[in-house]
């Protein structure tokens, strides 16, 4: 259902949200459409509020008989993952083709955070920088949890992830709602593993490690954004 509500969005013309500004000196054509406050947008079934950027309602516009929908409230709507290029002004939606660390993006890694050689290297290979836990150096149990902000600009998250003498139990949720988006258990054979869950349409990601008397290692250098 929600593929094929994509395929008809897509028949129709789109536009993407933006400030005036980012237009200068393109190539723009000045027209005269109409707001259409009459058009309702349904999601599965259930109607659907477009809101832009800042959570304002905003309503589909129509131009020479022609219906043109907000892109990026469509994106949000849907669940689908929206980014801007500037650099190619290219709309860019769902999945990108090339992985973005997650170390480009903002995140929280607390007091998990080190690039401490003795903890960024595993398996012989130094990953610089890592979120790190290990139940010898402190009486946590091996537990830990951070927080990721992929602020709806990616579909998937890619997340390495090893286990330090025990298995360990990881819980990846949509932060606010707690939503559950992948539940996995990553053990000391499993070596370096790499966890995907869908991030469409997500601004915030939390995560949570549920330890059994080990440690984890989790490279952020590696881990990234599709």
């Amino acid at each position: 259902m929600r593929k094929k509500l994509i395929a008809s969005v897509a028949g129709i013309s789109l536009l993407l949200g933006a400030s005036a500004g980012a237009y200068a000196g393109a190539n723009l054509e000045t027209i005269q459409a109409y707001l259409n406050h009459t058009l309702t947008v349904k999601v599965n079934g259930v109607p659907a509020q477009l809101n832009d950027e800042q959570g304002n309602a905003i309503v589909p516009i129509t131009y020479q008989g022609s219906t043109y929908l907000p892109v990026r409230a469509i994106a949000n709507a849907l669940g689908v993952a929206v980014d801007y290029d500037v650099a190619t002004t290219t709309v860019l939606l769902g999945e990108k083709v090339d992985g973005i660390s997650i170390t480009g993006e903002e995140y929280d890694g607390g007091s998990y955070l080190t690039s401490d050689p003795k903890r960024t290297i595993y398996q012989n290979k130094d990953y610089k920088e890592v979120l790190y836990n290990n139940v010898e150096d402190n009486s946590s149990n091996g537990n830990g949890s951070f927080m990721l902000t992929p602020d709806k600009k990616y579909q998937k998250l890619y997340l390495q992830a090893a286990a330090i003498n025990k298995e360990f139990e990881i819980s990846i949720y949509e932060s606010g709602t707690l939503k559950l988006l992948k539940q996995d258990t990553v053990t000391v054979e499993d070596k370096m593993k790499t966890i995907e869950a869908n991030i469409g349409g997500i601004s915030d990601v939390y995560i949570e490690i549920k330890g059994s008397g080990g440690g984890f290692v989790i490279p952020l250098t590696t881990s990234y954004y599709k």
